[in-house]
């Protein structure tokens, strides 16, 4: 495979028509071949992987480093897992690396149902099979916003305003919570603010275009932003923000929609009916929300044995059924035309509908995540100012790109 570009399917197209109570789904054939998966450890790699189970002789690892694990893993003789949960920028890495096989055989063979949006191409090749999208939007408390007659914020400004409204009233720990985790998370929050901004990340060179007057408002707007936040927002990633929500502590964030489901999971949450859901917010008024869309999938690896590998894509098969996905319907914003859109899945869709861009996955934007998420917090903690900090982040970046080749 030629690891040199990513071909973007339709994703949105679909997934705005197409949005569901668990249940055992009995699997069509008793699998004989252990398989193992590392991916995600979000509620739709619940559903996922507890769907193969049922099949036998497969076991997932759900973690939220995976992204951090799979390119070593993967690259392993043999591999360290048969299959992997990606995403738009997690899939680049393995591409590079040579660490996952090309799919159209087994398709052929097995997946002849699926919709054409379902599979991710490199070139001639398909290289994931992505089961869902996802985007961040706006989650808040319904019924604190009524009390305190705020209406749903549609700008960052709005979010500001209403933040310091719901701090004087005392009601909740912090009014926000934020996905600012130094590292990879931190840096998704600056690319959605920047792109709200209508920044370009990088030229047409590949060299870096961020420290720059939009570059420096992004980072001061996501300053502004952790005034209101539990002081340790550097810690705080998905999981965080979903158990804040969960446990009452916060009234609003930006978070991923596969989180929207844990909101009403009367097992853990103490808000179940209370979360409602809206379109990010624009940085700009009147702009696209500030968030990114992206697809979830599974891939296989290179260095298994192709009985191993076809036995994954049958179970792969299994965990994104028709049956499994129409049960499940708010654990994520499914691909499949099986069932109609569901209430958790309104702020991604409005996200979508208001021109939010899909992120921009390439080597060169992987290397450039890296980049911010290593330096971003120096400007949080006021150890340096914007533009340094920035220009940290572009050296950064261009020893990174060089050594990789891409500049």
């Amino acid at each position: 495979m030629k690891p040199t570009k990513i071909i973007r399917t339709p994703l949105l197209a679909a997934a705005l028509f197409m949005f569901a109570m668990p249940g055992a789904h009995a699997c069509d054939f008793r699998n004989t071949t252990p398989v193992s998966m590392l991916s995600a450890g979000f509620e739709a790699w619940k559903v996922v992987s507890g769907a193969m189970e049922e099949c036998g002789n497969f076991n997932a690892e759900l973690d939220q480093e995976f992204r951090t694990k799979q390119p070593a893993a993967f690259a392993a003789q043999p591999s360290q897992y048969t299959l992997g949960g990606v995403a738009n920028g997690t899939l680049v890495p393995l591409l590079n690396d040579g660490s996952i096989r090309a799919l159209n055989s087994l398709v052929d063979k097995h997946g002849a149902h699926l919709l054409p949006n379902q599979l991710i191409r490199n070139d001639d090749d398909v290289v994931a099979i992505a089961m869902m999208i996802n985007a961040q939007h706006l989650m808040y408390r319904r019924d604190i916003l009524d009390d305190l007659n705020i209406a749903p914020p549609k700008t960052y400004d709005q979010v500001l305003a209403a933040a310091k409204q719901i701090q004087a009233a005392g009601v909740v720990d912090y009014p926000l919570g934020g996905t600012y985790k130094s590292g990879w998370n931190l840096a998704q929050e600056f690319v959605n603010m920047y792109l709200g901004l209508d920044g370009e990340l990088i030229d047409s060179g590949n060299r870096p275009a961020l420290n720059n007057a939009r570059g420096q408002a992004a980072l001061r707007m996501m300053k502004r932003l952790t005034v209101y936040m539990d002081p340790e927002y550097l810690v705080s990633d998905s999981t965080y923000v979903q158990q804040q929500f969960q446990q009452g502590k916060i009234a609003m964030a930006n978070l991923w929609a596969s989180r929207a489901g844990a909101m009403d999971n009367a097992e853990e949450s103490t808000v179940v009916g209370l979360v409602d859901f809206a379109a990010a917010p624009a940085v700009i008024p009147g702009g696209a929300p500030a968030t990114t869309l992206w697809w979830d999938g599974m891939v296989i690896a290179s260095n298994v044995s192709d009985a191993e590998a076809e036995a994954a894509f049958r179970l792969m098969m299994h965990g994104i059924s028709d049956p499994v996905l129409s049960a499940n319907k708010d654990a994520a914003i499914w691909l499949t035309d099986a069932f109609a859109p569901a209430r958790i899945a309104a702020g991604a869709m409005a996200s979508a509908q208001g021109g939010a861009p899909s992120y921009p996955a390439s080597t060169a934007m992987g290397l450039l995540h890296t980049a911010l998420g290593n330096n971003l917090a120096d400007y949080l903690t006021g150890k340096e100012s914007a533009k340094q900090t920035l220009a940290d982040v572009e050296a950064a970046y261009i020893t990174a790109a060089e050594e990789a080749g891409v500049l």
